[in-house]
């Protein structure tokens, strides 16, 4: 089972997929590692956003996402635009998305020890354990 890990950080969407076979967690190495929101502003831009996240779930096979939550108040807040990008993937219709805390997702990593691949940037630590965390809850 393939799962598409997502951390959202300003108005970027960094993505990481996990893949689980039997009990062994891998990453699955793609060339797409981030997709930015130019200007949420201007609808045209996130028209495009929207066709570049359909486009990326279809070509990939992803059925299911999960992205890291983001506070809504608070010192740690998101900000606007991350909560619009939020929304353009749960609207994605091919796909099950889940919103897993940040608790969440520490826990899983600390039961299940997930190992950060060499493949991975340093910036998509988070996304990665965020599809580990969902692929092993499941």
């Amino acid at each position: 089972m393939k799962l598409c890990g997502i951390e959202i950080k300003g108005s970027e969407a960094i993505i990481a997929v996990a893949s689980l076979d039997g009990k062994v967690l891998s990453h699955v190495a793609l060339s797409t590692k981030k997709i930015a929101l130019d200007d949420d502003d201007d609808a045209a831009h996130v028209k495009l956003f929207a066709a570049q996240v359909a486009a990326f779930v279809r070509e990939n096979s992803i059925d299911r996402i999960a992205i890291k939550k983001r506070s809504k108040k608070g010192e740690f807040a998101g900000g606007p635009t991350t909560f619009k990008i939020e929304g353009i993937f749960q609207l994605l219709d091919s796909c099950e998305v889940t919103l897993l805390s940040p608790q969440t997702i520490n826990a899983q990593a600390k039961k299940h020890d997930f190992a950060l691949p060499a493949t991975l940037n340093k910036y998509q630590h988070e996304a990665y354990k965020a599809a580990c965390s969902a692929l092993m809850k499941s």
